[in-house]
């Protein structure tokens, strides 16, 4: 029987049986991590193709059945000209725009749904900038949940017309991501559905988890030198890095083998984790006025802050701030060059990617894998 237990990422709590409802720490109120209990074989990853192939390292108990749309196993293209242009040896797009909602949301929502659907929760609620809604209509659907969502008016209107099209209830905020959070804890407290809003319960990471896993296993089960990963609330970057801890405890990679640095892509107009990175701060400060057309990058306040920040200095990493203008720029260079449908937060990280070898922070012989982390159809209006 798969087992885990659930840990704080920041003081010594821990919830021994990680089948127990959970949200963020009770004593300090920072996120809580899953902890699997027992080594998983590398010969545990299944032929499925989904990021369920990886089952015997989620946190799905005997019996449970995962609600699943097919998500994770995205392509992962080997860019030989964009990696001239750019300025790197080799470059690869990992093209979470190919999940079954369209974004690398997808990932989290699938593994936060199995699980409240397990602890036959009365329903479920989130805030979103856009993609997270998306997903979470389409997992309680397929999961017959109830769901409501709180999203900001400035959503894009394709984004909208996907969570009403699940049948969900759509709430919009005047406002940032950060005053949907607000509108959702009220509506939680109150309803008593579940709020699955980003860290804020162990579950989502571990379905972002499976990115760092199709990474190395697409690559023959090696690492790149870097990932660079468009980021807003934090949980792909800190799902990535987790997995890569997973891997080498687990004996999936050579005992030899580097993680990869770990580089962040924000937007000018909303990047406290890049403030709080050249700080040398422990924690980002809510960014004031939060504005890009980029919406999955318009996070002013993002709660897992504090374990971001940490990925970024143990990996020995970075974190980059793009302006509009290049976030454009950089969205039609990486559609224009490889036929990937790439939103603006793939087209930030491919312009930090760039603006980061310019400046002599990323090395021009390095192996770099770049994120779209959703569908630049979402975006088009």
């Amino acid at each position: 029987m798969t087992r885990w237990s659930l840990q704080c990422s920041v003081c010594a709590y821990q919830q021994p049986n990680g089948h127990q409802l959970a949200s963020l720490c009770p004593d300090c109120g920072q996120p809580l991590l899953v902890r699997i209990a027992q080594r998983v074989p590398r010969e545990a990853v299944s032929h499925e193709a989904s990021l369920w192939r990886y089952g015997a390292a989620l946190p799905l108990a005997p019996g449970e059945h995962a609600v699943t749309l097919g998500e994770g196993m995205t392509p992962l293209l080997e860019l030989p000209q964009l990696a001239s242009e750019i300025g790197v040896r080799r470059l690869w797009v990992k093209d979470e725009g190919m999940n079954p909602t369209a974004s690398f949301k997808a990932r989290g929502l699938t593994m936060a749904v199995t699980r409240a659907k397990a602890l036959r929760l009365p329903g479920v609620c989130v805030p979103t900038a856009g993609n997270a809604g998306i997903a979470l209509a389409a997992y309680a659907a397929a999961a017959a949940m109830p769901c409501r969502i709180y999203a900001p008016e400035t959503t894009p209107p394709p984004i909208l017309g996907s969570i009403r099209a699940f049948g969900a209830e759509l709430e919009l905020v005047a406002g940032h991501i950060g005053d949907a959070g607000k509108a959702t804890l009220q509506f939680a407290k109150e309803s008593g559905y579940f709020n699955v809003a980003t860290v804020r319960e162990p579950y989502r990471v571990e379905g972002m988890k499976t990115m760092g896993y199709e990474v190395a296993e697409q690559l023959g089960w090696r690492l790149p030198d870097a990932i660079v990963y468009p980021t807003g609330g934090g949980e792909g970057t800190i799902g990535i890095w987790k997995a890569f801890g997973e891997m080498l405890d687990w004996g999936w990679l050579p005992p030899e083998t580097r993680k990869p640095r770990m580089i962040i892509a924000q937007a000018a107009g909303c990047a406290p984790l890049v403030r709080a990175f050249r700080e040398g701060a422990e924690k980002a400060t809510p960014w004031e006025a939060p504005s890009t057309h980029a919406s999955g990058l318009r996070v002013p306040g993002p709660l897992g802050d504090r374990l971001t920040l940490r990925t970024l200095r143990e990996s020995q990493g970075d974190a980059e701030s793009v302006t509009e203008e290049r976030i454009r720029a950089g969205t039609f260079l990486l559609a224009s060059r490889s036929g990937i449908d790439a939103a603006p937060e793939g087209g930030a990280a491919l312009e930090a990617t760039r603006q980061l070898v310019a400046a002599g922070r990323l090395a021009k012989d390095a192996e770099v894998v770049v994120f779209n982390t959703g569908s630049g159809a979402s975006y088009r209006w």
